[in-house]
């Protein structure tokens, strides 16, 4: 059986990295006991910029913050004959919020998988929630390391029972380990209590020191070995502080010669010779919510004494009196248990020898044997080839408005740049601006950046700036600050309208909310001027969110009737055959008509409308839709009724209004056929386009400006960037389930 590994991978230093490695040797000997030979490789996750020298086993690498990464290794895993793919699962490990990226990869395997979960939340967020749901829909077996994560995948997830296996957390064989060797934990004359592992907050070390000087009174002999390197991304967040702190607390509490800290990551064989010197092991982790820990069941398979706090790993691990509990932060309560251990000796003989007993089972040994069996089961198991799965990238960069920074000036952000760098000389229009603050404000409510509400005050005051004194806007101004309008532009005046619409609805603060309903209503005069599809499109999203805060709202309520049956006759005047929508040209921004049916049915619950919104969403997909991935209308020459259909000059302004036309459309039908149109939509910015390049791009954080016959236009404006970020936070939005539009 050929078999690909995902995870972390030796020598980088992690639990999850030496859990792969010994895992996977236990894999070769699994099989042999089955009598079946096991070809395996691995797909080593990369940190952010982590490089390792990997051996040789090690076929591929995934840089954690790389989306194209991972369409990389489904693809290399999809060609290279493997019979099954075994993923590591642990939130932290892939990229992406809460690790998304990750179903990318999975999406994009055509041979069966089994994933093997690290951590099982109990109470995970909505995102969180979706991809582990996701991934029990996708995985032919789900192995957990407890009983109670069973639990929680059948009851918090709605993964089938039958889908999810149990197996112990594997430990070395300690009834092979040579006492002979000389051990870093010997400590001649002296009782060793030690808690090992890559140091964090999380861990609660300082409740153990804090609990010494009342166990040193009666027990002077003891030493307390506190072992392992700072994690790696505690030590890039906040360097040593924490081991520095607790060599001060220690000194405070006047046992610092009872304490040794020893800075280092013990291989395996290191680890077994050492943990065989322990008397007392302490996991004093401060919170119940660790479904897993590597550490517990070492401790469990060297037939150490255990002490812990009732994390949901101990309880279960522990039970049976294979170990002592004490109350989380509960320094009185541990001293008291040690106490009584150290008072009696053989209390201590009894644990030791039931976890022992116990961990035998749990030897990687014995571990392999049962991964073998199961995936023989999932090899042999009837009705498991898989259909094609289309290449749709669910997993997105993580967001950033670091290349809106860059064009945003204190007038505004400026409307075109040249590649990444901002082009001062084109100036700014209301369009770019309408369109940024909508799109900071969309950050803010998702929580994406801190300091969004910065941009949001630029944004605002360039809409002041060009409201003229009878309500009405200027659209293009100079870098010098000169009103440059060539033409009144009905779309900036709709986008206008949407920002405000939004910003009335969600409002971050009062002052925000009172600018915007004065802007609102100073143009709403000026509302019956409006006439093209797009200019209506922009100004009914707008309309629909301010009845969303004023449902009684007569005057607005018209207003959007009155649009709504304008956009509906231009549909019925220009419909006929095949041809189902507004004009006898498809050209820019497409979707954002049917997209403003979608959001007027929702308000409105106008049947005709529904209608309406339905058979042009189909036709639009139908003609954007090609061989399984988003083809755009190029505006080389568009595409106008009975003509041949441009390629080239695709612009990401008609896939982020498809995006958003079909995520607005699955939050009023709940049809998951268009959450699906959605994320294949996304995924033509993430590189399943015509040419199978992103036009993301990871170094500026921008956006290129579309698609042409020699490439990208690496141009990176307003209008392209912004497009790209709305639709990635109307995605992020979609997988939380927010019902925000």
């Amino acid at each position: 059986m050929k078999i690909a590994v995902v995870g972390n991978y030796l020598p980088r230093q992690c639990g999850i990295a030496t859990f792969t490695q010994n895992f996977v040797n236990s894999l070769f000997t699994g099989f042999e006991h089955c009598n079946t030979p096991a070809e395996i490789f691995v797909i080593a996750m990369n940190g952010k910029n982590q490089h390792f020298d990997y051996p040789e086993i090690v076929e591929c690498t995934i840089r954690q913050d790389y989306p194209q990464d991972y369409l990389k290794a489904a693809r290399y895993i999809n060609s290279s004959s493997a019979d099954i793919c075994i993923l590591q699962h642990e939130f932290g490990i892939y990229g992406g919020e809460s690790g998304v990226f990750v179903l990318s990869l999975l999406e994009c395997l055509k041979i069966p998988v089994v994933i093997i979960c690290h951590t099982v939340l109990k109470t995970p967020s909505f995102h969180e929630k979706a991809i582990m749901k996701k991934m029990g829909e996708r995985a032919d077996k789900v192995v957990v390391m407890s009983r109670l994560a069973i639990q929680f995948l059948t009851s918090i997830y709605h993964i089938p029972e039958g889908k999810i296996s149990m197996i112990h957390h594997g430990v070395p064989d300690f009834g092979s380990v040579d006492t002979k060797k000389e051990r870093k934990l010997t400590f001649p004359g002296k009782t060793v209590m030690c808690t090992f592992g890559l140091l964090g907050r999380n861990k609660g070390i300082e409740t153990v020191i804090k609990a010494l000087p009342m166990v040193v009174k009666t027990h002077p002999d003891i030493v307390y070995v506190v072992l392992g390197k700072t994690h790696p991304m505690v030590k890039l967040d906040s360097g040593e502080e924490y081991r520095e702190y607790l060599k001060c607390l220690a000194g405070a509490n006047g046992i610092t010669g009872h304490v040794v800290f020893l800075d280092e990551f013990l291989d395996e064989d290191e680890l077994k010779e050492n943990l065989l010197g322990v008397d007392i092991y302490i996991t004093p982790y401060l919170n119940e919510a660790q479904i897993t820990s590597g550490t517990l069941a070492y401790a469990v398979g060297s037939g150490t004494c255990i002490v812990s706090t009732p994390y949901w790993h101990a309880r279960e691990l522990l039970a049976e009196n294979r170990g002592l509990l004490f109350e989380f932060g509960d320094s009185c309560s541990l001293a008291n248990v040690l106490n009584e251990l150290l008072d009696h000796p053989e209390q201590i003989k009894t644990i030791r020898n039931l976890a022992f007993s116990y961990g035998k089972k749990m030897y990687w040994g014995e571990i392999g044997k049962e991964y073998a069996r199961l995936f023989n089961e999932v090899i042999s198991a009837p009705g498991l080839s898989k259909p094609e799965i289309d290449e749709i990238v669910l997993a997105e960069p993580e967001f950033s408005l670091d290349h809106i920074r860059r064009m945003t000036d204190n007038t505004g952000i400026l409307e075109h740049s040249n590649f990444s760098i901002a082009n001062f000389s084109e100036g700014y229009s209301l369009d770019d601006n309408a369109r940024a603050l909508l799109l900071v404000l969309m950050a803010h409510e998702q929580g994406k950046e801190k300091d969004a509400l910065h941009l949001a005050d630029i944004y605002m005051r360039y809409i002041h700036l060009m409201q003229k004194p009878d309500g009405s806007f200027h659209n293009e101004l100079t870098y010098d600050r000169k009103f440059s309008d060539k033409n009144e532009s009905e779309d900036a005046l709709g986008r206008t309208i949407w920002a405000l619409g939004y910003l009335i609805r969600l409002a971050p603060a009062d002052g925000y909310f009172q600018f915007a309903k004065d802007k609102f209503f100073r143009f709403f005069p000026h509302f019956r001027n409006l006439q093209s599809n797009r200019g209506l499109a922009n100004a009914i999203i707008g309309l629909c969110h301010f009845l969303k805060r004023y449902p009684d709202n007569e005057k607005v309520m018209k207003t959007l009737h009155d649009f709504t049956q304008k956009i509906r006759e231009h549909f019925y005047d220009e419909s006929d055959g095949d041809w189902r929508w507004f004009e006898p040209i498809l050209c820019y921004d497409n979707a954002i008509v049917p997209l403003a049916l979608w959001h007027s049915y929702q308000v409105t619950r106008d049947t005709d409308t529904l209608k309406v919104a339905t058979e042009s969403t189909m036709f639009l997909d139908r003609e954007a839709i090609v061989d399984g991935r988003i083809s755009l209308i190029g505006n080389e020459q568009w595409y106008r009724k009975g003509q041949k259909r441009p390629r080239f000059g695709q612009q990401p302004i008609n896939a982020m209004a498809l995006v958003m036309m079909h995520r607005q459309a699955f939050l009023v039908t709940g049809n998951d056929y268009h959450r699906r149109k959605m994320l294949l939509a996304f995924s033509w910015f993430t590189g399943n386009n015509d040419l199978h390049i992103p036009l993301y791009d990871e170094e500026s954080k921008g956006c290129c400006d579309g698609i042409e016959k020699f490439g990208l236009n690496r141009n990176q404006g307003a209008e392209s960037c912004i497009s790209y970020q709305l639709a990635s936070l109307t995605v992020s939005d979609c997988m939380n389930r927010k019902s925000l539009h």
